[in-house]
């Protein structure tokens, strides 16, 4: 791959915009981003804990504009590097800074709300009714069902930026193929993924989900080709190589979620300060810092923060020392398992897997999310059900029907075929914030 089509600053949809002085396009992606209604929404939707009042735990747009600064710090120190090598020109770090940042502030922008187990509620209500398909569900093919059965935020992500936001079906957001690019962790559809990889791991870092639907296909390829992706041809469709620069977004979200996770359970009471404490100062490289009058709280803060700086060296090295596979679209690790923290945060993982995603209340409220949502989904096929039999007519749908859809907001704009109908449904969805969807939850059951 090439730096010169990798950071490509033309825009998906409009060719022939040109910067603004003193202002990047790619700085532009950013703020087009941040300013965003679904980006608005990240304040009230779950990052790990769902539902909580404490006003020092993180949701997603606090952990999206965490995850954009640190990304844009490695991006600066590894393109500096970059700078140093002569790989690229000079003053190009600074564009590969803005662009992890776009990405990093865009990456949660596609979640449902209940975090992961909003996800798997999508996929798992999808799922259940594809088993005796009746209506829209009857008219899906078979081999299309699993971006349905299986849904992926990180594909609502990219239809959101590439589609539904600003530009409807025009462009979306008109983001930069740069940052679409490397906003992409999984450059795959979902039925050419099951094709290529039908049972066990994927060899490759790029295909362990989708990250692209059917429908916004043609998009992602308009990106691919013109930032030089490497293609995979396969009898079920293509796959692409990750752009270089996703390692980095993921990377720093890896950072985050992982450290700040352990500072969000101690906050909560779900671990106690001495276990948080000692991981943290493991993970800042056993940091001697004074802590003498510091609160439990701010001594956590502390070490958290050098434990995020520490981190950000390691990934620094791994990109370095993986420089030559990650341009050939090769590297199949994640920049922290491949750099000398790996073994610290393994240990992360095993203790906010064995006590933080299993905490009684946070199961509780993930039952009641995933009831939620059913119930939302449930309530709302009727609706796309009804279209469908006036051959996607909105002006036929009963007066009951046309007043849910004004109440609701459900955009059916364009909507033409089941497909597009269920595709609808999912857009709605995953757009509810934790607490709307509660409230449209109440309000479908007559509560």
């Amino acid at each position: 791959m090439d730096w010169e089509k990798l950071l490509c600053s033309e825009r998906l949809g409009d060719k022939s915009y040109e910067a603004k002085p003193n202002r990047s396009i790619f700085v532009q992606d950013h703020d087009r981003i941040v300013f965003s209604a679904p980006f608005r929404r990240l304040a009230n939707k779950t990052q790990v804990q769902p539902l909580y009042e404490h006003d020092h735990v993180h949701h997603r747009l606090i952990h999206s504009v965490e995850v954009s600064s640190v990304g844009r710090s490695l991006a600066m120190r590894i393109g500096s590097w970059l700078e140093q090598e002569k790989h690229i020109p000079i003053g190009d770090a600074n564009s590969l800074a803005n662009i992890v940042q776009a990405a990093c502030v865009a990456h949660d922008i596609g979640n449902p709300p209940f975090g992961h187990s909003g996800e798997a509620a999508m996929g798992d209500w999808f799922a259940e009714k594809f088993d005796s398909p009746k209506g829209v569900m009857a008219e899906i093919e078979a081999q299309d069902r699993t971006e349905f059965t299986k849904f992926e935020g990180n594909a609502q992500g990219f239809r959101i930026v590439t589609r539904l936001e600003m530009y409807r079906n025009d462009g979306g957001m008109r983001l930069s193929k740069a940052t679409l690019g490397t906003f992409t962790k999984y450059p795959v559809t979902s039925a050419t993924r099951e094709s290529v990889i039908p049972s066990g791991s994927p060899s490759y870092v790029g295909l362990k989900k989708f990250g692209i639907f059917r429908s916004e296909l043609d998009l992602f390829k308009q990106a691919a080709d013109a930032l030089g992706l490497p293609e995979e041809v396969t009898p079920a469709g293509s796959w692409w190589r990750r752009h270089p620069l996703v390692h980095i977004v993921e990377a720093a979200d890896d950072i985050c979620y992982n450290i700040v996770d352990l500072e969000d359970a101690f906050t909560t009471g779900e671990l106690p300060f001495d276990t948080v404490k000692s991981l943290l100062h493991e993970a800042s490289n056993n940091s001697n810092r004074n802590v003498d009058g510091l609160s439990q709280a701010e001594h956590i803060a502390l070490l958290r923060a050098l434990s995020i700086g520490a981190a950000i060296d390691s990934c620094v090295e791994a990109f370095k020392t993986n420089y030559a596979a990650i341009m050939s679209g090769a590297f199949s690790q994640s920049l922290i398992e491949a750099g000398p923290m790996a073994p610290v945060f393994e240990k992360m993982k095993t203790l906010s897997r064995d006590q933080v995603f299993t905490g009684r209340r946070k199961t509780e409220l993930e039952v009641s999310g995933r009831r939620v949502i059913g119930n939302v989904m449930s309530g709302l096929l009727p609706v796309i059900d009804e279209l469908g039999k006036a051959r996607w007519d909105q002006q036929l749908l009963s007066d009951h029907n046309r007043q849910l859809v004004r109440a609701l907001d459900l955009d059916l704009r364009n909507v033409g075929n089941a497909e597009q109908a269920l595709h609808a449904l999912a857009d709605f969805t995953s757009g509810m914030t934790d607490r709307y969807a509660v409230r449209i939850a109440k309000m479908l059951s007559g509560i």
